[in-house]
């Protein structure tokens, strides 16, 4: 607890209004790959509390779309649609594939993570999983030229995953932003500019 109260990102992310401190992670690769512009349609999966959507939305400024999707219920925020699912059912992806209406999607972002076990060997490939649902996502609507981040954790699957998402798309860098912790696994998956297969 005293951890997290003395985090600098946790006092940076209350000072600022965000809702999390996970805001800092997106920001620093979009400072660095500039990946959210105006216009876009950007789909947030795993996104409550809710902090990628609401600086995805705070920087469109009303110019694109934003749709956050979650297990877990998540208090409205201005700009941003809110559905609430397991993204691994064919229910709730029928229901975003009907609010998108055949419309593309310039960024999928993807901060969706298992209910941690405590067992490496059931949560790693609960967390692969999930990360291969968001680049499977990417690949179905994503338009040409299209971006995903994908939070990943390191261990087995891992390298195959990097492996697929590079044939599908002309960049792929993997990146530990400064506001992970560093005794965490995770590490962000960039796909940039994604090849209509």
């Amino acid at each position: 607890m005293d951890e997290h109260v003395d985090d600098e990102f946790v006092r940076k992310a209350r000072s600022g209004g965000w809702r999390s401190r996970a805001v800092f992670k997106l920001a620093e690769l979009d400072e660095k790959y500039r990946l959210v512009r105006p216009g876009m349609t950007v789909v947030d999966l795993g996104a409550a509390p809710g902090a990628w959507s609401q600086y995805v939305a705070r920087k469109l400024d009303g110019r694109g779309r934003v749709i956050a999707v979650d297990l877990l219920p998540m208090t409205g925020i201005p700009g941003v649609e809110v559905m609430q699912g397991d993204f691994g059912d064919d229910e709730l992806l029928t229901g975003l594939e009907a609010l998108l209406d055949g419309n593309q999607v310039d960024l999928v972002l993807s901060d969706m993570a298992p209910n941690i076990s405590g067992v490496a060997a059931v949560d790693q490939p609960r967390a692969i999983h999930l990360a291969e649902l968001a680049l499977d996502f990417a690949g179905q609507h994503l338009g040409p030229g299209g971006n995903l981040v994908a939070k990943v954790f390191q261990g087995e699957g891992f390298d195959d995953l990097v492996s697929e998402a590079r044939k599908r798309f002309a960049t792929v860098r993997v990146r530990k932003p400064r506001a992970s912790r560093d005794r965490s696994r995770e590490v962000y998956v960039v796909a940039q500019n994604y090849r209509v297969m």
